[in-house]
């Protein structure tokens, strides 16, 4: 009987750690991890997915798991054909028939969601005020009611040049000892051939790179189409870090409302692509950059409150045309202004990195300051935060003790009650 509907290439058990899976999942990229299926061209296929954490932070509503987690494990992808080990779980890479060195390599995507999602603030690198991993209450994190979104990322793997000038810069992103598994699936120790090899010539699956990696962008969802450069014979495309929903620059690192998944898609090779499309900005025909198609599946809103942001930082320092700088500036801005409403600073820290608000280098050319804006749709909110005569009109309250606040819904707009009104 002929098989209906994708096949599926790369199975996942959701009860399992990424070394324990069929195909054991990577969170490096490196030319000699070997694919785990191969596919065909135009050929609809399935790759299944665990979310950021490799199944660390589970649904049971603790904090714990989110601030003793295993930070080494994280972002591992499905090497479609591959395998390595544990913080960003890429899914084993898998080979393309046909695929030699130089061409690009065309996905159309389609996503869908396992049975739950979260977002945490990893790390803070945005208010002094918020607290890092794990020091907020579960109970103090508020829901906001909006349609439904999807999101996603895909990527392609590094090539062996690519990798000599990535060396140790990425490595050592993250504290902690590096885990790694030998080929018969044992931790390599520190100091052997096996463990040396990966840090030295291995790249961290967490940034984005030149053959597309982590490319956290939020308007990659259902349909979208991803031009991406092949670097080695076969392509070894992995897949991983799916989100339910972004916003722009997932500000709390782990601020997307991070998922296990699946994704179905298909791939076709344009020959000759890279050297047509693609001009190297390096020294190298390797420094390029993947283009990208935007599907038609994206929340849409007519209404915004943007935020501005300079180049100066919190200490009155200038920094020139310092576009980071600036984007940081104007999500504090929201975090200040938004926490007047009654929410806390906190909440909207987690609200910006996953609801799908916009962020834009809106002037990078007028020495000496950079401007970034943040748009944020007001249709999600359950009060009108836009600016009026007046005192701030405030909203609920936060209540961290004894209760937690309590959604009504009356048909129309979500409501939200304060049981502090009545003490």
């Amino acid at each position: 009987m002929a098989q209906y509907g994708a096949r599926v290439v790369v199975p996942i058990d959701l009860k399992k750690k990424p070394w324990e899976q069929k195909h054991p999942l990577h969170n490096r990229w490196h030319p000699d991890i070997p694919p785990v299926a191969e596919v065909k061209e135009a050929e609809l296929f399935r790759i299944e997915m665990v979310d950021f954490s490799g199944g660390g932070i589970t649904s049971d509503f603790s904090a714990d798991d989110v601030k003793h987690a295993d930070q080494s494990i994280f972002l591992s992808q499905t090497l479609l054909l591959s395998k390595l080990s544990s913080l960003q779980h890429q899914h084993t890479p898998f080979s393309l028939s046909m695929a030699p060195p130089t061409p690009r390599l065309v996905v159309p995507i389609d996503l869908k969601k396992k049975p739950w999602e979260q977002t945490l603030p990893l790390h803070n690198r945005w208010h002094p005020e918020i607290p890092p991993v794990a020091d907020v209450e579960v109970g103090e994190m508020f829901r906001i009611e909006m349609v439904d979104w999807t999101g996603g990322v895909v990527k392609d793997d590094d090539s062996a040049t690519d990798v000599k000038f990535i060396d140790l810069s990425t490595v050592h992103y993250l504290s902690g000892p590096i885990r790694v598994l030998d080929k018969e699936g044992i931790p390599a120790k520190p100091g052997t051939a096996e463990w040396e090899k990966i840090a030295v010539e291995a790249a961290r699956t967490i940034p984005g790179r030149e053959n597309g990696g982590n490319c956290d962008i939020k308007n990659l969802s259902r349909g979208s189409k991803i031009y991406l450069p092949v670097f080695i014979e076969g392509a070894n495309l992995s897949t991983g870090d799916m989100h339910f929903s972004q916003g722009d620059g997932e500000v709390s690192f782990c601020g997307a409302i991070e998922m296990s998944g699946f994704l179905e898609l298909k791939c076709e090779i344009i020959r000759g692509g890279m050297k047509e499309y693609l001009t190297p900005m390096g020294p190298t025909p390797l420094h390029v950059n993947p283009i990208f198609e935007i599907g038609p599946v994206e929340p849409r809103f007519s209404e915004w409150l943007v935020f501005e942001g300079i180049s100066v930082d919190e200490s009155g320092r200038q920094h020139f045309l310092d576009a980071s700088v600036a984007y940081k500036r104007a999500v504090l801005n929201a975090i200040d202004y938004l926490s007047k409403f009654g929410y806390s600073k906190e909440q909207v820290y987690l609200l910006l990195s996953c609801c799908p608000c916009e962020g834009r280098i809106s002037g990078i050319v007028d020495s000496p300051n950079a401007v970034a804006t943040l748009a944020i749709p007001t249709a999600i909110f359950d009060q009108d935060i836009r600016p009026k005569t007046g005192k701030v009109p405030v909203g609920p309250r936060l209540v961290r003790k004894p209760d937690v606040l309590r959604c009504t819904y009356d048909g129309n707009l979500p409501t939200t009650k304060n049981p502090a009104a009545s003490m």
